[in-house]
């Protein structure tokens, strides 16, 4: 942490970080229903007004700003920090991909659900080369139940939306290998990393069950009282997940084994984004402090899409 620094504080739960070509951080502030530009003199710009729960932002081939909405969250204090939890019928206005033009402002919704199910709480998203969009969705959480997530892709050029796997508990960070023939993807409370393999675009391709149906392999399981939250992919490979409770970036080699856990200083870790020179600054979400921070990282990011390319 010796070299972590403050870009941004004053954020209400902030999440989704895109570090743009011109120094600035895009992101979502999930409490605050906002997209914001934060530059690097720490000063705030509000690129849109943003309903429901924006949750996660990249940058598409027409280079506007997609975003994951999960639809509300209720906020409750837990040891001074406003958490998300279950939200009430009126607080929720269900779970969608949504467009903005950054310029205007203007928020476009693209997709409210896969065929006859409903998207009930879509976490966070990346494109591939083809210009698809990979995305999950986390469920939804009530009083007494919750739905399980699930893994989509919207077709390129198209608000298509198809299923790649259905049944995760549920499905939160999402990113792909550098050649694009794995989709990683994290699970929320079991603290797991799972590999599905990418046949063509969109497609999960099936493997032999595990135990109860699974498109894809766990490579990572951390022990203790640790939860995963989103992620970002190294140049060469490794999987960095931001780990809550324990307020830490887990940084996970392709055959699972634990590189590292970089600490933040923040059990509220939720995101990570690589950008700057040779992409080897780290831009991390500290929702619960409500920053964005910034740190030298040891390897450079893999580039985005339609970003750093």
């Amino acid at each position: 942490m010796s070299n972590l620094r403050v870009i941004a504080s004053g954020l209400e739960f902030p999440e989704g970080p895109v570090a743009m070509p011109d120094g600035s951080v895009v992101l979502v502030e999930i409490r605050g229903r906002r997209l914001t530009r934060v530059w690097p003199d720490g000063s705030k710009e509000t690129i849109a007004e943003i309903p429901g729960g924006p949750n996660g932002a990249a940058i598409g081939p027409d280079g506007k700003c997609y975003i994951c909405n999960n639809g509300g969250f209720s906020w409750a204090p837990l040891r001074g920090v406003l958490m998300p939890g279950a939200p009430s019928p009126a607080e929720y206005i269900g779970g969608s991909i949504q467009r903005v033009d950054l310029q205007s402002g203007r928020v476009e919704t693209l997709a409210t659900a896969c065929g006859d199910h409903p998207l009930k709480g879509p976490n966070d998203l990346v494109f591939d080369r083809q210009g698809g969009l990979w995305f999950s969705d986390l469920g939804k959480r009530r009083a007494r139940d919750l739905d399980v997530g699930a893994v989509y892709y919207m077709k390129p050029g198209s608000a298509e939306v198809v299923e790649g796997h259905f049944g995760m508990l549920p499905a939160n960070g999402i990113g792909l290998s550098p050649d694009e023939k794995t989709v990683y993807v994290a699970e929320t409370p079991t603290a797991r990393l799972w590999a599905f393999t990418v046949g063509a675009p969109g497609e999960i391709r099936p493997t032999d069950a595990i135990y109860r149906g699974e498109r894809g392999r766990p490579i990572a399981g951390l022990g203790g009282y640790q939860m995963f939250d989103s992620l970002a992919v190294e140049a060469g490979g490794n999987i960095c997940v931001a780990t809550l409770v324990s307020g830490c970036i887990s940084v996970i080699a392709p055959d699972g084994r634990l590189v590292e856990q970089v600490p933040t200083g923040d059990p509220v870790t939720t995101n990570i984004a690589f950008g700057g020179a040779e992409l080897k600054t780290a831009f991390i979400t500290l929702s619960g402090k409500g920053e964005l921070v910034a740190m030298d990282w040891p390897r450079p990011g893999l580039p985005l899409n339609f970003l750093n390319t």
